[in-house]
């Protein structure tokens, strides 16, 4: 017998055993040595009521997690929009005090001129117009020079946004002037003011010195 017909008649064999075996599964007998055996002890498939619980449980953790990271997420968020305003705050602040700096940083060179300024004005104030004449040369040319030099002095005041305050007969204001004294002005509303002892200074609206003042009453 040759190889090739003990091949097929193993194969038509085989063939054969699992017929006889796939009729036997459907026999009650085959359950039976199945139950007996041992075959059917692996556990019964989970049923429908079960697997919904256990997807309901895991659903529940999952939103769970869900609300937890939102919550979280939104305290960062809230946070960083915290840090953002504070950061502008600050960057505006910065920029004020800078821009201050550069406006009023020469505020106390200011203050310290302004005797000098005192000094040249009662200095003109106190010659007398009579003596300026030709006849009196030297002294005319002094004033000339002191009155030049106040202008010159006033005009670099000025072009550093320094000004004077002099409010005669203008209504009282305490953020620019000091009263010293209140005295009778007939023609004078109360509160206008009616001698200026000091004049006042500011630099750029920012009142450096008051202007001391007498009041009508």
């Amino acid at each position: 017998m040759s190889l090739i017909h003990i091949r097929t008649i193993i194969k038509y064999g085989q063939l054969f055993n699992e017929s006889i075996f796939k009729n036997l599964r459907s026999t009650s007998t085959f359950r039976n040595l199945a139950t007996t055996t041992g075959m059917d002890d692996a556990p019964p498939p989970p049923s429908s009521a079960e697997t919904d619980v256990k997807l309901t449980e895991e659903l529940d953790q999952l939103n769970k997690k869900i609300s937890e990271l939102t919550t979280k997420n939104d305290e960062l968020l809230d946070k960083y929009k915290r840090a953002l305003a504070d950061g502008e705050n600050l960057r505006t602040r910065l920029t004020k005090q800078i821009s201050e700096a550069k406006i009023f940083g020469i505020q106390n060179f200011c203050k310290d001129l302004l005797d000098i300024a005192d000094v040249l004005n009662k200095a003109t104030e106190s010659v007398p117009q009579n003596e300026l004449s030709n006849n009196n040369p030297h002294l005319k040319s002094l004033y000339e020079g002191v009155v030049m030099t106040e202008a010159q002095l006033q005009a670099v005041f000025k072009r550093h946004g320094l000004e004077v305050v002099n409010p005669i007969n203008e209504k009282f204001d305490p953020n620019y002037h000091e009263a010293l004294f209140q005295q009778d002005a007939a023609g004078k509303k109360t509160g206008t003011v009616v001698i200026v002892t000091k004049v006042g200074y500011k630099l750029h609206d920012r009142v450096i010195r008051a202007a001391l003042v007498g009041v009508a009453r």
